[in-house]
């Protein structure tokens, strides 16, 4: 039987500033301190690599409430992987099954001196259906590399959530979406 966690109270796995595991605490306390932690984005392309799912975060997210992001993830629980993580969180959160192929694209550290966090990301091509779930997605879309950049670049009307911001801007920028090296 699983038994549902509270988000606050959700095992979240602590790393050092170097990016080792060090250890866990409740996701509330995380946020609260400013501990780092380790988390998980994944790009979701179209089958042709010219669009990317766009959505909106619920009201009632315990950090960046109603803000839009191109990254389906979350926290690394204790134990679990960074591509595990990943997998979950895709399949959570868009219905996207654990057997898409996950390709790395790089792991970048994020401090803004309130949120400090490994982020982990990944991009997954992917034209099959997409099903949001309720408690975290109440809005999303396939939007073109260009309307993508259009939507970065008016952050009043659509303000995305600041390490996916980060992660997606990096991406961008680099040699066709090429961050590995």
């Amino acid at each position: 039987m699983q038994v549902d966690t509270p988000a606050g109270d959700e095992p979240v796995a602590l790393y050092d500033a170097a990016g080792s595991v060090v250890g866990v605490a409740p996701r509330g306390l995380v946020y609260r301190d400013g501990l780092w932690h380790g988390t998980t984005g994944v790009l979701v392309r179209s089958g042709d690599g010219e669009r990317v799912y766009l959505h909106r975060r619920t009201p009632d997210k315990l950090i960046f409430p109603s803000m839009y992001d191109c990254w389906a993830g979350g926290v690394i629980g204790p134990g679990e992987s960074p591509r595990d993580a990943a997998a979950r969180e895709l399949a959570e959160e868009l219905g996207v099954p654990g057997t898409a192929p996950l390709q790395p694209v790089e792991r970048f550290a994020y401090d803004d001196g309130v949120l400090r966090c490994h982020m982990f990301t990944y991009e997954v091509r992917w034209d099959g259906p997409l099903h949001h779930q309720p408690e975290e997605i109440v809005w999303g879309a396939w939007v073109t590399l260009d309307e993508l950049r259009s939507r970065l670049a008016d952050p009043r009307r659509w303000p995305f959530v600041p390490d996916g911001r980060v992660g997606i801007e990096r991406w961008l920028a680099a040699p066709d979406g090429d961050l590995r090296g």
